[in-house]
C-alpha cells in the first residue's frame, strides 16, 4: 500500500495538473458557505471525484469541489464541503483534504463549520472564533505510524489556533462592525446530536460550541506546520437549552441567513491577514 506522504504527493500532483497556482492560504468552507468559493476570481474549480484519495461526502450542503483562485489579493485554495467521520471515514481520511492544502503551500489553514451552541446567551447565527479545541472524536488523525517527513511523532497542540491570527481575525471584525465571540469548540463524533445530559457535560468541560469536525483538519495542519484559524456559526443551540427538537434543517437555515455576514468577515479576514504579513 502507497504511503500516506505518496498518496498526498499524487494528490498535489493531479491539482498542480490543472492549476499551477501556490495558495497562501486554504479554507474549508463548512454547511452554508460553499457558495464563497464561487467569489473567487481567476478561479479554477475540480471536482473531489478528480482527485486521488480526497473522500466524497454525501451531506446536503457540501459540493464537494476544491477552488483555487484568488479573494481580497489572496491566493487561496477552497474546499467546498467536507467529508465526517460519522459517514464511515476514519479520522485520518477525514483530514487527508487538509494535508493535502498545506502540501500545496498554503500557510494558513482557515477553517469554519455550523456548530451547536453550548453557552445559552449567544443566539442561533452568532460567529464564534474557536480559541481552543477539545477533541472527543474517539479516533483521532495522527494515530497510527508516523512519518517524519510530514510533522513530528508528537507535535505540541498549546496553540492549535495561533494566537497573533486570532487577533487579526478579532480586529478586521471590529474595524468591519461584525460581532464576533470567542469561545471553545468541542469534537463530537455523530451523526446524532447531542443528548441533553451530553451537553451539560460538554458546559461542564468549558466548552461553547460543539461540532462534527474541524479537529482532525486542525491536528494535521498544526502537525504540518501550518497554523490555523478557526471560525463557528452557531446555528442552533444545543439540545435540552430550549427545549425544542434539534434538526439539519435548522442548521442550515441559519448558515444561509447569517452567510452574507460571514462571507464579510471572511473577506475582511483574508485582507488582514495579508496586510499583516501572515503568509510571509
Amino acid at each position: 500500500m502507497t504511503d500516506l506522504f505518496d498518496r498526498i504527493q499524487a494528490t498535489v500532483a493531479a491539482i498542480r495538473a490543472k492549476s499551477p497556482v501556490v495558495p497562501q492560504i486554504a479554507m474549508i468552507l463548512g454547511s452554508g458557505l460553499g457558495g464563497y468559493a464561487e467569489r473567487l476570481e481567476h478561479a479554477t474549480a475540480i471536482p473531489y471525484s478528480e482527485l486521488p484519495g480526497f473522500p466524497q461526502s454525501g451531506v446536503h450542503g457540501h459540493a464537494g469541489r476544491l477552488v483555487i483562485g484568488e479573494r481580497a489579493g489572496v491566493r487561496v485554495v477552497a474546499m467546498q464541503g467536507r467529508v465526517h467521520m460519522y459517514e464511515g471515514h476514519s479520522a485520518a481520511a477525514v483530514a487527508f483534504h487538509a494535508r493535502v492544502l498545506v502540501a500545496l503551500g498554503a500557510k494558513v489553514l482557515l477553517v469554519t463549520n455550523a456548530a451547536g451552541g453550548l453557552n445559552p446567551t449567544w443566539k442561533p447565527g452568532t460567529l464564534m472564533l474557536i480559541r481552543d479545541h477539545i477533541d472527543l472524536l474517539r479516533d483521532h488523525a495522527l494515530r497510527g505510524p508516523n512519518d517524519d517527513r510530514l510533522g513530528p511523532r508528537f507535535p505540541d497542540m498549546t496553540t492549535a489556533y495561533a494566537p497573533a491570527l486570532r487577533a487579526i481575525v478579532k480586529a478586521a471584525a471590529a474595524d468591519a462592525r461584525i460581532a464576533l465571540e470567542e469561545g471553545v469548540y468541542v469534537a463530537m463524533p455523530g451523526p446524532c446530536y447531542e443528548t441533553p445530559a451530553e451537553v451539560r457535560m460538554l458546559q461542564t468541560l468549558g466548552a461553547d460550541a460543539t461540532g462534527m469536525s474541524t479537529v482532525p483538519e486542525t491536528v494535521v495542519a498544526r502537525h504540518m506546520g501550518a497554523r490555523v484559524v478557526g471560525i463557528s456559526c452557531i446555528t442552533n443551540q444545543a439540545a435540552g437549552i430550549t427545549g425544542e427538537p434539534l434538526s439539519h434543517d435548522e442548521v442550515t437555515e441559519t448558515a444561509t441567513r447569517v452567510r452574507s455576514t460571514f462571507e464579510a468577515l471572511l473577506d475582511a479576514t483574508l485582507a488582514a491577514l495579508l496586510a499583516q504579513g501572515a503568509f510571509a
